[in-house]
């Protein structure tokens, strides 16, 4: 057990360590800025790029894996979107966001660092399938639920357009498809070019986690709306047990790549929860809740599902 608690301890770790920093020097969300750019646009899509283009290209055709994961994510957001409709009494925008935050994992953020750590590069390629068809479920579901219910003002056809901006251009699944590409034609970049890649991704995980704690402390806890602790719950536990239930079902995978599935699943809800909730100016300072709140309890959930994975203590087919 020692060893989960040193395995987990960096993570949580450098989000207090953020936390703190915040509540101590009391400077402005807007100094986070720089940061933000760096991780978004330059530090994490090189980590996603090498992730990707080290892999064997025949890896990357796991469609069955791809279909589980992202029906899994599916799952968990209609159930919180089900929750969300009836505490609201029918209220699409609001419930749009409850759903993302009991389906969007910190996979950006967290992700990567810690199905690395835990399960070593054989969970590279998983983590990166993962990371780009949520992304792009979510990119997609949110701007259309946002559509019926009339926050998201746009005709079909340039609502469509936006969508598929908001999916295909994002820097991650740039970078994951350009490392998909690179993964085909096993290219590789000259010796200077991918060092400088390596020192890129290097800086990733401690920067999102450092940022991701100054963030949920300039948004302080005002109150927990009843609703949360039904969200926490599906994010947390609900989330990653469908996500085994689907993968056994569909058929038999590699452990890690089970094992990383049920990790990614298992994560907090992410930052964007609160930047979505934001951009449609709706379930704001609750959403914010819901990631301070899913990230503390994740010390414990997450903490418990290292556990079971790296001791190998969970079953990788529930019906053989």
């Amino acid at each position: 057990m020692q060893d989960i608690i040193a395995l987990a301890t960096p993570f949580f770790g450098v989000i207090l360590i953020g936390y703190i920093a915040a509540r101590i020097f009391k400077r402005p969300e807007a100094g986070l800025a720089w940061l933000s750019i760096f991780l978004v646009y330059f530090s994490l899509p090189a980590l996603f790029f090498r992730l990707v283009a080290q892999t064997p290209f025949e890896e990357l055709s796991r469609w069955g894996f791809v279909f589980s994961t992202t029906f899994a994510t599916y799952a968990a957001f209609s159930l919180s979107f089900v929750v969300g409709y009836i505490v609201t009494r029918g209220r699409i925008a609001e419930a749009t966001i409850q759903a993302v935050a009991g389906a969007y994992s910190n996979v950006g953020y967290m992700g990567p660092g810690i199905t690395l750590a835990a399960l070593g590069p054989a969970a590279a390629v998983p983590t990166a399938l993962i990371f780009c068809f949520d992304n792009a479920l979510l990119f997609t579901l949110v701007p259309l639920l946002m559509a019926l219910s009339g926050n998201e003002r746009l005709s079909f056809g340039p609502l469509m357009l936006s969508v598929a901006k908001k999916v295909f251009l994002h820097p991650f699944i740039l970078a994951t498809l350009a490392g998909i590409i690179a993964a085909y034609f096993q290219f590789s970049f000259p010796k200077p070019i991918d060092n400088i890649l390596t020192f890129l991704s290097n800086a990733a995980a401690p920067c999102a986690l450092f940022v991701m704690g100054v963030t949920v402390a300039l948004r302080p806890l005002k109150r927990v709306p009843w609703e949360l602790p039904f969200l926490t719950l599906i994010k947390l536990v609900v989330h990653p047990a469908i996500v085994l239930v689907v993968l056994s079902i569909v058929g038999s995978f590699d452990t890690v790549w089970v094992y990383t599935a049920v990790l990614m699943a298992a994560l907090p809800p992410a930052l964007n929860v609160f930047v979505l909730a934001q951009q449609y100016d709706t379930y704001v300072q609750r959403a914010s809740s819901a990631v301070l709140i899913g990230t503390v309890v994740s010390v414990f959930t997450l903490t418990g599902a290292l556990y079971l994975t790296t001791q190998n203590l969970l079953p990788t087919d529930l019906f053989p």
